[in-house]
Parts: structure tokens; sequence; C-alpha cells
């Protein structure tokens, strides 16, 4: 097992020091008519982002990977002629060029721990503040369930509904057309959590985002068999937010690890140009590296860990170049929230414009069949070990993966 260390988000596995340069917005937390990027000028300092659930230490428990932007000015509602601040839904399609009609009838299952009373009422005023159809319980599109199934939710908690709402919003960013299911664990620890998978499984969702980690340990074997060892079901899992340094259940090799990208418009012919979120200095960042423990999948070709290496691929993460997020319970309204939170439901909904994954296949392996059908990031480090788990290059690294999404043909079998 890797020795945890502790980063300004709680005892993780990577170093302390500085965040990454943060991006302050225009005044008012506003920007122009059209839902574009947050204005592209540094913050001063890491209090200008926060995580919205406490690190645990015990084995087993996890918390969630959201991260709020302190410096954004929130607001309840905007005017006709503002759009909120951060990244939205016309933004990601572009940058990770996404057909914005498929997934019609796919099922997206959203696993987290406790419960936001007002997930499906902040979905809606999302959906609507950026012209995508309505998701609700009554036309059917959206449904909220206990890990059990039914409808007897867990406690609320502020930080999970933040991240709740994070996670529905970048399902809903990516991938309009999907139908969403909610399953809300009774406590963040991994049997619950576990549950909750097995449960958004049962229901029928052929993809599954999972938020949340922990450090690794003894458990997570049988962890694996009992819950993320689901064939035909594409499992999306955050790296982690601390750089340098190995999750769990991102390091099953059942599932996709998700690691993270500062994302930027540019001139050049894609439009965007992508880099590790992370500094070579370690702390914070996408969180990568060689598993301790668990067995490499034997589509993973990389020499340099004999283990599984986490991530497999990445999406936009770095809070400094955040997504907008209503969450009314959590906060005021609209945000900016970040962290590898954001990329694993943003590589879900893109499984699902993919299509149904094949019975009995590993979703996991597709990219790496495919890794020409991604837009390889090839700078930038989340720490300073001096190999390519944890700093990028061409082809494979730890913190990003193969790549980012360019189109979907990465993500068929």
């Amino acid at each position: 097992m890797q020795p945890i260390r502790t980063s300004r988000f709680g005892p993780r596995s990577g170093t302390a020091s500085a965040l990454v340069s943060l991006l302050a917005l225009v005044s008012g937390g506003l920007i122009a008519a059209a839902p574009t990027a947050a204005a592209q000028q540094p913050a001063d300092s890491s209090s200008n982002v926060r995580q919205l659930c406490a690190s645990q230490a015990r084995p087993g428990a996890m918390h969630c990977l959201a991260l709020e932007r302190t410096d954004v000015k929130q607001h309840r509602g905007l005017t006709a002629d503002a759009a909120p601040s951060g990244f939205g839904p016309a933004d990601l399609q572009k940058a990770y060029n996404l057909p914005a009609g498929a997934g019609s009838g796919a099922t997206v299952a959203i696993v987290d721990a406790q419960d936001d009373p007002n997930a499906e009422s902040d979905l809606a005023t999302y959906r609507s503040q950026y012209g995508l159809p309505a998701c609700t319980t009554a036309n059917g599109c959206f449904k909220k369930a206990d890990q059990d199934g039914g409808t007897n939710y867990p406690k609320a908690d502020a930080g999970w509904a933040g991240e709740i709402s994070l996670d529905v919003d970048m399902v809903s960013a990516v991938c309009p057309q999907c139908h969403i299911l909610l399953v809300e664990a009774k406590s963040a620890n991994m049997d619950d959590l576990g549950a909750a998978v097995n449960r958004a499984v049962a229901m029928g969702a052929k993809y599954v985002s999972n938020s949340y980690g922990g450090g690794e340990d003894a458990t997570d074997a049988a962890a694996d068999s009992k819950y993320f060892n689901h064939p035909g079901v594409a499992i999306t899992v955050s790296s982690g937010d601390s750089g340098y340094g190995v999750e769990y259940p991102a390091a099953s090799p059942y599932v996709t690890a998700v690691g993270g990208t500062s994302l930027k418009k540019d001139s050049s012919t894609r439009g965007w140009s992508e880099s590790v979120w992370g500094t070579s200095a370690g702390g914070d960042g996408a969180g990568s590296g060689c598993s301790a423990a668990e067995p490499k999948p034997s589509w993973q070709k990389d020499s340099g860990c004999a283990k599984r290496a986490v991530a497999d691929v990445s999406a936009v993460a770095d809070p400094a170049t955040g997504l907008a997020v209503y969450d009314s319970y959590q906060a005021s309204g609209w945000n900016v929230y970040g962290g590898t939170s954001a990329s694993s439901p943003i590589i879900a909904g893109v499984y699902a414009l993919a299509g149904a994954p094949g019975a009995g296949s590993t979703p996991a392996s597709y990219p790496y069949a495919h890794a020409s059908a991604l837009n390889d990031v090839t700078s930038g480090a989340n720490g300073n070990c001096g190999t390519y788990l944890c700093k990028a290059g061409p082809g494979y690294d730890g913190p990003t993966g193969l790549g980012t999404p360019n189109g979907t043909a990465a993500f068929t079998g």
C-alpha cells in the first residue's frame, strides 16, 4: 500500500504544494451572453478553491472529489443577456467533438452518498439555462433512488449535494438526450457506495459514474468483485484531486479511471488546448500512478508499472478552467466547480453517446484499442516522480491516460 501523505485536500497520496494558478472571472461572476469559458486571468492563491467533502483516512471510507471556486460571485438567477461563468454544454461539445443529438434513451447512472433534496429542481434550472430538453421524473428522463432502489433517501448533506449537482449537470452537458438515474448511498463507506453501483446496474444503467475516492487498502480486491465487475457496463471513476498518487476505486481493473486536464480555448485547428491539471511540484491536481496491489489489466500495456496504472483517459477537471454548475442546496445558485468529479461524469456521458457496450465486454479496454481517436495530452505534470506516471508526454501517461475525447470512436467496442 502506498504511503498516505497530506495535501490541502486531506490525507492522500501526493505531496503538499500550492494549488495551480486559478483564473479570476469578470466582475460579478458573469461573462458574455454565450455560454463560454471563464475569463483567462490567474487568481492569487489556493484559497480560491474549496473541497466540498472532507477527506477520510479510514479504510473503506470515501469522500467526494468536487471542488468549488470561492472567488466566483454566486447568483441564484441570471438575466437573459448573461450566462453563468465557467464552461457550459456548447463548450464541452465543441472541445471534445461530441454529437449533441446522440444517446437518446440511454441511461447514465450517478452514484453518490447522502441526499440532495434539490437535485431535480436544480437540474431543471441548469438545463433551462442552456436550452437543453427537460429531464424530469414526470417525463421519465430523471429518476432518483436510494441504494435499495426505493425512495427512502438518506440524510441530506451539503457537500455531497454539491457533488450531485456537478455530476448531473455534466451528464446533461455532454449527453443532453440521455436519461439520468441518481442512486444515493446511505453513507460514504465503500460497501454502501458499492451497493449503490450494483443497484444502478440492476436498474438497467449501462453507464455508471463514480466521483469519489479514498486510499488503497486490503479490502479493495473484495470490493472489485462485489461491486465493479459488471461486464457490458461502462463504469467510470475519478482518479483523485491530490496530484500524484493512486486512489480506489479508480485503481480497480474493472473501471475506466478518469484523470483531469486544464482546458483552454486557443487559435489551433481544434480551437482548444489541454495540459495536465497539476504542477510538477505535486500536491493538488489529477491523481495518477501505479497501484500498490491491483493487478494490471491485460489491455494496459505500459511497461513502467507492473500493476494497474491510473488513469485511462481524461477530461477537463482544473477548477481554474472549470464548469458552470447550478447548486442551490450547498451553494446559493450558479458557481464554477472542478475536480476529477467533473471528468468522470463527462466520460460516462461520452460512453453513452458512443452506444451500448458489447455484452460481456470490458468498456475500460475500449480506448486502448482506439488510442488514435483521442486528443493526446503531452504537456504538464502532477508531481515529480521522474516518469510518465506523473508527467505527460506523447502516448500514454498517468495524469491524462491515453488522452481526452475526440468524438466517440475511442469509446466503442
